[in-house]
């Protein structure tokens, strides 16, 4: 008769209703070299973390590589493709969205996290939000070409069952992506960055104000000037209602003045009644 396996057993405490078994610390030795032995036998991409292993150190700044902007940003990208601190979370999505634009450009525009859309894309805004953010880029002169687009969250988090169906960043989240947002900084050199909505106003500014009491303001990030405004998805639920546009338009009018753009009479009268 051969003897039970440790999962034979476990399966009989089971059948008498035991629940918890307690271990010390001979058994959690002997069962984490157990786990070092399976998981070495197992494809890289399906090796599990234990479950008391400490999270990934995130470090303080990474070092971008290349000799132009271009080289350094998609450098920055390969890194965070498998960035170890965001995978071993197990609550976001495995497809990696890091950016677009020009990576030295004046303006840099950050966002929360990527949504199904974006996901399918890997690209920042995308889809309904995206063409919102592009028309007011056009009504201050510029496009998503000559202007520099991120996240605080480079993958999208994810939820039991999703289809396309999106939700915020957790701090945690955003905390795993936030050392690449300023390497990019370090790169692009931006002279105005602006946080389009709560989560990537907390990302950046580590606050937890609402956006009414931060917009219309500036704070600074890396020493840099920053404006936090509305995220363009909350535009396209305010309908014909013009007077939460408006605010959108007064921060954007006041980045075309930091950055020292050509302002008109009738960019200065949008949404005025």
């Amino acid at each position: 008769m051969t003897s039970p396996t440790l999962l034979d057993y476990l399966k009989q405490l089971e059948t008498r209703g035991v629940t918890h078994v307690g271990i010390d610390d001979r058994a959690r030795s002997v069962l984490r070299e157990l786990y070092t032995r399976g998981s070495a036998r197992r494809p890289a991409k399906q090796a599990a973390v234990p479950a008391d292993s400490p999270p990934p150190t995130i470090p303080n700044r990474i070092e971008a590589t290349g000799k132009t902007a271009a080289e350094k940003i998609a450098s920055l990208a390969a890194i965070a493709e498998n960035w170890p601190a965001a995978r071993s979370l197990g609550s976001l999505r495995d497809t990696m969205v890091f950016s677009v634009g020009n990576p030295e450009a004046d303006f840099m525009l950050v966002g929360e996290a990527p949504g199904f859309q974006e996901e399918q894309k890997r690209e920042p805004f995308v889809g309904p939000a995206g063409a919102k953010l592009d028309q007011i880029l056009k009504a201050m002169g510029l496009s998503r070409e000559t202007v520099y687009i991120s996240n605080v969250c480079k993958f999208r988090p994810a939820t039991k069952n999703q289809t396309t169906n999106n939700r915020k960043p957790s701090t945690e989240e955003m905390a795993t992506s936030i050392p690449f947002v300023q390497a990019e900084i370090d790169v692009v050199k931006p002279k105005v960055i602006v946080a389009l909505g709560g989560s990537a106003a907390q990302g950046l500014l580590g606050s937890d104000k609402p956006i009414g009491q931060l917009r219309d303001s500036w704070h600074q990030f890396q020493g840099i000037p920053l404006r936090v405004t509305f995220h363009p998805s909350y535009l396209l639920r305010q309908d014909e209602d013009h007077g939460e546009k408006r605010k959108v338009w007064e921060d954007m009018l006041a980045i075309m003045a930091k950055l020292g753009l050509p302002i008109s009479t009738k960019q200065r009268g949008y949404f005025q009644k």
